[in-house]
């Protein structure tokens, strides 16, 4: 495999005129990538996944129901605001169990336990849910 993503539209002038040239995408799939495709793609995601989490600059919102008891929160943090006082905790949290479900994948010595494997289980569910939200 073999990618070169470059050229993003990031200066001052292309926000100013409303200019947005398109980026440079080069990607070539090799027969051999697509053997064990959720193994490649575990070594691309889990840098970016690891980056994203020493970067961001903001957290979605994530669901109650995805927290773990500890980060459900109850005190908004403004009028109509829907954050609470764990917002940023139980977005890096996600990420942290994002990044140890594509760890596991690549380390292909680990021992699956049934906590285990319902831990991986979450991170790629929550990997799936939050997609959308994997941004900086």
């Amino acid at each position: 495999m073999k990618v070169y993503i470059g050229g993003y539209p990031n200066r001052w002038y292309h926000r100013l005129f409303n200019w947005y040239p398109e980026p440079t995408v080069y990607v070539k799939i090799d027969p051999y990538d697509t053997w064990s495709m959720d193994h490649t793609l575990a070594h691309i995601c889990l840098p970016m996944l690891k980056q994203l989490r020493d970067t961001a600059h903001g957290s979605p919102f994530v669901e109650f129901e995805d927290r773990p008891e500890h980060l459900i929160g109850t005190t908004p943090t403004s009028f109509g605001d829907p954050t609470d006082e764990f917002h940023h905790d139980a977005w890096y949290w996600c990420l942290e169990e994002m990044m140890y479900a594509f760890e596991s994948k690549i380390e292909d010595d680990f021992i699956i336990e049934l906590e285990n494997c319902q831990r991986i289980q979450n991170g790629f569910r929550l990997f799936g849910k939050y997609f959308q939200n994997l941004w900086d």
